[in-house]
């Protein structure tokens, strides 16, 4: 075996050791989903039976179609704003190099390595003094706030890698500054902005903390409040709960796939070219 076969062994073989890794979880996911409660065998052994009962029980216990709505609500609604005024605010900073905006940009991404859940009570205190609990303004919100740093960052480092050339052209035949953004930068932003959306949607849908303090009421309930519901201190229903999760993943993965042409590249460009 050759040197250069032998190193494409080495990396097919981490390859599927990480696939297998990652797919350990939905594999133990499934299997418990499809268990009737009572059944004590081993998680790691697929039952041979189906229980569809778990699936019928996670959404008439946990209200999961009006708690799926709610999610999707908050997500959509977030996720739009975070495009919109990422790009905007991503477009001065990319293309008028001073050092008041390599100041800014340097901030954002400090502003990232800050843990959100370390803001957590003064942020509470600030959103009950406006009004912002139970509502999902107050969640949409929050969810903007800690989401536009990395979308920020993305959209400056892609719009950098777009010639100056198409602005100018723009500009010559009559667009506006906010004419050029619109009809000549925001078109060439749909690798990056699939990114963002992909990497936004997927922790404002998978987000339990910020959603547990400020969405209190029952009528608030979003997906993973929803999920932690069927685990009380009293009781648990781990297969109900473990069919509502599997529930719950199917919209991230459906908008993955749709988008997945886009994500690598805009990964790539938004992240290391500048």
């Amino acid at each position: 075996m050759t040197k250069a076969r032998k190193n494409t062994w080495w990396k097919t073989a981490a390859a599927l050791g990480i696939v297998v890794f990652h797919f350990i979880p939905f594999y133990i996911l499934v299997s418990v989903a499809l268990k009737r409660q009572m059944d004590t065998s081993s998680r790691w052994k697929m039952p041979g039976y189906i229980q569809l009962d778990n699936f019928s029980t996670a959404l008439a216990k946990g209200n999961l179609v009006h708690a799926v709505f709610n999610t999707l609500l908050i997500t959509v609604v977030a996720v739009v704003l975070i495009v919109l005024v990422g790009s905007m605010a991503a477009y001065p900073l990319s293309r008028v190099k001073t050092k008041m905006n390599r100041l800014i940009l340097s901030f954002i991404v400090s502003v990232m390595m800050v843990p959100p859940l370390s803001v957590l009570v003064p942020l509470y205190k600030t959103m009950v003094a406006i009004g912002g609990i139970n509502k999902f303004w107050g969640i949409i919100m929050v969810s903007v706030t800690y989401n536009l740093p990395i979308s920020i960052f993305l959209f400056t480092n892609f719009i950098a890698t777009i010639p100056r050339e198409l602005d100018e052209a723009g500009m010559i035949d009559g667009c506006s500054r906010f004419g050029v953004f619109y009809r000549v930068v925001m078109p060439a932003l749909k690798p990056v902005t699939a990114s963002v959306v992909i990497l936004t949607s997927v922790y404002i849908w998978n987000d339990y903390a910020f959603q547990l303090y400020f969405l209190q009421k029952s009528q608030c309930r979003t997906i993973t409040l929803a999920i932690a519901s069927f685990f009380t201190e009293n009781a648990s229903d781990l297969n109900a709960g473990a069919a509502a999760a599997l529930l719950a993943i199917v919209p991230p993965i459906l908008l993955y796939l749709s988008m997945q042409k886009y994500f690598i590249k805009g990964i790539a460009d938004g992240a290391v070219k500048g």
